[in-house]
C-alpha cells in the first residue's frame, strides 16, 4: 500500500490551495482518513479527520472554518481544501489512512508529504 499526496506550493496569505491523498496497491478498504502538519522545528499535528462514510470530520482549531476534508471512496482519495491561507500554515502536510487490504489486514499508512508555503 502506497499513498500518494500532492497538491502543495507557494501561496500568498489570503490564497487557496487543495491538497490530494491518492491510496494504491492492496486496498480493499480505507476507515479514517487524516491529514497531519509538520513546521520546521516542531512536532506532527493533526489538522483534519474524516471518517469511513465521510459522515463525520474533525479540525484542529487553527484551522476550522478555513479548511475542509473530503473524500471519495471510489477513488481512495482524500482531500484537504485550505482557504484563506496564512504564514503559520507553512508546513510539510502529511496524509494518513487506514488501509484495510485484500489480505485482511488494517494498519494505518502514511504519505510522503507535500510543502505548503504561505508567504507573500
Amino acid at each position: 500500500v502506497q499513498l500518494q499526496a500532492s497538491g502543495g506550493g507557494l501561496v500568498q496569505p489570503g490564497g487557496s490551495l487543495k491538497l490530494s491523498c491518492k491510496a494504491s496497491g492492496s486496498v480493499f478498504g480505507i476507515n479514517d482518513m487524516n491529514w497531519y502538519r509538520a513546521a520546521p522545528g516542531e512536532q506532527r499535528e493533526l489538522v483534519a479527520h474524516i471518517t469511513a462514510s465521510g459522515g463525520s470530520t474533525t479540525y484542529a482549531g487553527s484551522v476550522k472554518g478555513r479548511f475542509t476534508i473530503s473524500r471519495d471512496n471510489d477513488k481512495d482519495t482524500a482531500y484537504l481544501q485550505m482557504n484563506n491561507l496564512e504564514p503559520e500554515d507553512t508546513a510539510t502536510y502529511f496524509c494518513k489512512m487506514q488501509v484495510i487490504t485484500y489480505s485482511g489486514e488494517v494498519n494505518y499508512y502514511w504519505g510522503q508529504g507535500t510543502q505548503v508555503t504561505v508567504s507573500s
